[in-house]
């Protein structure tokens, strides 16, 4: 039994690094298709995925091989309770990771972001003709910040509310509000 735990152990370990590191938890069981978002935003996971799975056979094998070496009891007993540790290690890590964090992930629209029309504070001066400064601006409740040039070609100094007008290449065009609004 030692060799079946240590090789749980080991397996689950590995493929736990593994599916963390590479994206893996996102596999697909037969006809159970995982880590797909549906047209309403919100996540699905099925419980049996790849980060469970490895969490259940680290923790089956960790405790089995403890249990077995180092506790007076049977065979019988180790191994269920071995099975309960790796239901309640999968179990934890699924609340944790899909029941919590997941359910707050949603895909983004173009919309969403979209930098026309988008208000702005010129953080580093925008230098005439074709000068590039920057804009600092909040998009989906963050705080970003996008090279920027003048619309027309004119100075425009930090500090100054601006519109991006159109963005290209990573570049935003803009204007400084107050000539928008006039």
């Amino acid at each position: 039994m030692n060799t079946l735990y240590l090789i749980c152990f080991v397996l689950g370990l590995v493929l736990s690094l593994i599916s963390a590191f590479s994206g893996l938890g996102r596999l697909h069981f037969g006809h159970t298709h995982t880590g797909h978002l549906h047209s309403s935003h919100q996540s699905y996971l099925s419980a049996l995925n790849g980060f469970t799975l490895p969490a259940f056979l680290c923790w089956f094998g960790g405790a089995g091989y403890l249990l077995h070496n180092y506790s007076p009891l049977m065979t019988s007993v180790v191994l269920l309770l071995a099975i309960v540790a790796g239901l309640l290690a999968a179990a934890l890590l699924y609340a944790a990771l899909f029941k919590f964090l997941l359910p707050r992930e949603r895909v983004l629209s173009e919309e969403d972001t979209r930098m026309e029309g988008v208000l702005a504070r010129v953080s580093d001066t925008i230098r005439s003709d074709d000068g590039t400064g920057e804009i600092l601006f909040t998009q989906l409740d963050t705080r970003r910040s996008a090279a920027a040039r003048s619309e027309t070609g004119i100075l425009i100094p930090r500090g100054t509310e601006v519109i991006v007008l159109r963005y290209v290449r990573g570049i935003a065009y803009v204007t400084p509000l107050e000539h928008h609004l006039s």
